[in-house]
């Protein structure tokens, strides 16, 4: 099967990189940017990528990739912090810009190349970079500049080297795909042979082997991704062995455990546990604000109840199962190599105790290599129905980390309801399906408001909606202005605690879509 490898210089879109190509049908691996390359992994692959990195090239400790790179059989593409890790090995020079060029940017070819067939002459690109090429390499030329004249992508004169200072695994990037399709299939001659069906085979052989004759337990929300993982490993392992263990945190949206009951029962599940863990969950978050300390105290308490409720069970040499996406990874700063940056920490990657678990190999994640988009492709192929593959993702803390700052039941009640009009209003109006994510977020600000003719505080409700194919980039969903009137209108009437809706504008990247 032919592949591409992927040099990873802890980019937050290496991943991205490998998701674009499989999902033109080619397989492909990543392995860390400055690791020594072996001839034979060389010549395993079909063509190499260079990613992104956070880094600058002129820093002394930047990672670097072998020299061999530049000189194998296959051909080499840089992105972004690639192309310049290329032009200052080749000895040419990159600084940093006075102004970062980051989100869209006009890009017009300089000349007629095989990376950029099918491409309009001028196309928006998506740029995220602070330093630039300011000289090329030896024998590099410019195929491509931005509005503002800096080389937007180069090629070698003789070899097979090329790079671009955007990133076309994006997908704001317009004519992304098809760049990342020239350079796969005319440049490297790859033919598409990977498949969803290819990653369940390969999945199962590895589970199976893994897991053994041994039980499994999966913690599962009823959200897509647990909910998928347990399809899955209910169809690779014996029934028998497989435990679905749901824990009520008090952190979840109104009439979760009803639904999240009625899902599992469907999937088969032969053995199912509920456990209730509301007071375990708000005594241990009680008089905790700060995020990053909240989603680990809710890791940690996902792992101690589940301990507890094990020891009654009777499970010996059980491996733990979670429905982690590549996602929850690179965000956590578990990409691959030592370059990673963290950007919050997930509770089922960063937390101590699964930290522990994870390193006496007893985790299973069947889904550590997959995006939001290619789980639903997969729950589909699964046979799971549209109402569970479509649902909107929730995140693993839960309400925790939607009501910012310190938490009480009282506080999640209120966010409880406004959330679930937010929803139900928007599967009212035909506009859920449109939505990538939605949700709402209870702020730590009270502010003045009038009821009938009485002066009081009420909370601040920030609603949240956002549009994005993959969960590393996503746009603000475009409301009328008739739809969010309404919609705080009926808020602000039906939960008296608050006082005031505001609607969240932001894209990611700056912001995450989550706000804690």
């Amino acid at each position: 099967m032919d592949s591409i490898l992927i040099l990873d210089f802890g980019s937050q879109y290496t991943q991205l990189i490998a998701r674009r190509i499989r999902e033109a049908g080619v397989f492909t691996e990543i392995v860390p940017g400055d690791m020594k390359l072996m001839p034979e992994l060389l010549g395993a692959h079909r063509g190499v990528v260079l990613s992104g990195s956070p880094h600058s090239v002129y820093e002394a400790d930047a990672p670097r990739p072998d020299p061999i790179v530049y000189n194998c059989p296959v051909p080499v593409l840089g992105i972004c912090y690639g192309a310049q890790r290329m032009t200052w090995d080749s000895g040419g020079k990159v600084q940093s810009l006075p102004d970062r060029e980051y989100g869209r940017r006009p890009v017009k070819l300089a000349k007629t190349h095989a990376l950029f067939a099918g491409v309009s002459e001028s196309f928006s690109s998506w740029m995220s970079h602070g330093d630039s090429i300011e000289q090329l390499g030896a024998d590099f030329s410019v195929i491509a500049v931005t509005d503002n004249n800096i080389p937007a992508a180069i090629s070698h004169n003789s070899k097979a080297l090329y790079g671009v200072q955007f990133h076309p695994e994006v997908s704001h990037c317009e004519f992304g795909s098809r760049i990342l399709a020239n350079f796969v299939f005319d440049i490297c001659n790859c033919k598409a042979e990977w498949t969803m069906q290819r990653y369940i085979d390969e999945e199962s052989e590895l589970i199976r082997k893994r897991v053994g004759n041994n039980s499994l337990l999966l913690l599962i929300s009823g959200g897509v991704d647990s909910t998928v993982a347990g399809a899955l490993l209910l169809k690779i392992l014996p029934p028998e062995k497989v435990h679905l263990m749901y824990i009520d945190t008090g952190l979840m949206r109104k009439r979760e455990t009803v639904e999240v009951t009625a899902i599992l029962e469907k999937l088969g599940a032969k053995n199912l546990h509920i456990i209730d863990a509301e007071k375990d969950f708000l005594d241990a978050l009680h008089g905790k604000s700060e995020p990053e300390e909240k989603r680990h105290i809710i890791g940690d308490m996902f792992i101690q109840v589940q301990e507890k409720a094990v020891a009654g069970l009777g499970l010996a040499d059980y491996f733990l199962g979670q429905g982690t996406l590549y996602t929850d990874l690179i965000e956590s700063g578990k990409g691959v190599g030592k370059k990673a940056q963290v950007i919050k920490s997930h509770h089922n990657v960063r937390s101590p105790l699964v930290e522990k678990k994870r390193a006496e190999g007893r985790i299973v994640e069947p889904l550590d290599r997959l995006y939001k988009d290619e789980v639903r492709a997969l729950g589909r192929l699964l046979g799971l129905p549209e109402s569970v593959v479509g649902r909107h993702p929730f995140p693993g803390p839960g309400l925790g980390v939607r009501v910012l700052g310190e938490l009480s039941r009282e506080k999640c009640d209120i966010l409880r309801a406004v959330d679930d009009i937010f929803i139900t209003e928007l599967r009212s109006r035909g506009l859920y399906d449109q939505i990538w994510q939605a949700f709402a977020v209870l702020l730590p600000v009270r502010s003045v408001g009038v009821a009938g003719d009485v002066r009081r505080y009420g909370w601040t409700a920030a609603l949240r909606a956002v549009s994005s194919t993959d969960g590393m980039t996503a746009d603000v969903h475009e409301f009328s202005m008739k739809d969010l009137r309404e919609i705080s209108a009926l808020i602000t009437n039906r939960v008296p605690e608050i006082g005031r809706v505001v609607y969240d504008i932001s894209s990611k990247p700056p912001a995450t879509i989550e706000w804690e």
